[in-house]
């Protein structure tokens, strides 16, 4: 397959899927001839475990150890996988709570602010403190 038909295939851009072999998350890919690169199905696969892993906020580091995980069968691989995901909720929680307390801050400073044609702004005052 060419790299428009697994762009197809995965819902990913042309561009996605050569930086993610560029990041070394798929194997070596073959190329024709003509220096096209083509794909087969077990590249389709990882193509889309990368996307569903970015889709849950996996850097591409973090895709790396998943991929070797994948890659590499132990029996305590699911226990390996568990302890990742679990520091990986630990992160996006923070994060939410970090964003939530951003979004309270602008709301707030949103609704001080008259928004009309007085030279006082809540918005700008709060900002510039």
């Amino acid at each position: 397959m060419h790299i428009k038909q697994v762009a197809d295939l995965t819902g990913l851009s042309a561009k996605q899927i050569r930086d993610y072999e560029k990041h070394q998350l798929l194997p070596t890919v073959r190329r024709t001839l003509s220096g096209y690169r083509t794909y087969n199905e077990q590249d389709v696969e990882r193509l889309k475990f990368i996307h569903h892993s970015r889709e849950v906020g996996f850097s591409i580091a973090q895709i790396k150890e998943l991929v070797h995980l994948l890659d590499t069968p132990s029996p305590h691989q699911c226990k390996d996988v568990k302890q990742f995901t679990r520091l990986h909720l630990q992160f996006l929680t923070q994060e939410i709570d970090r964003l939530e307390k951003m979004r309270q801050t602008l709301q707030q400073c949103y609704d001080e602010c008259a928004g009309d044609e007085n030279a006082y702004c809540a918005i700008l005052e709060h900002l510039k403190n």
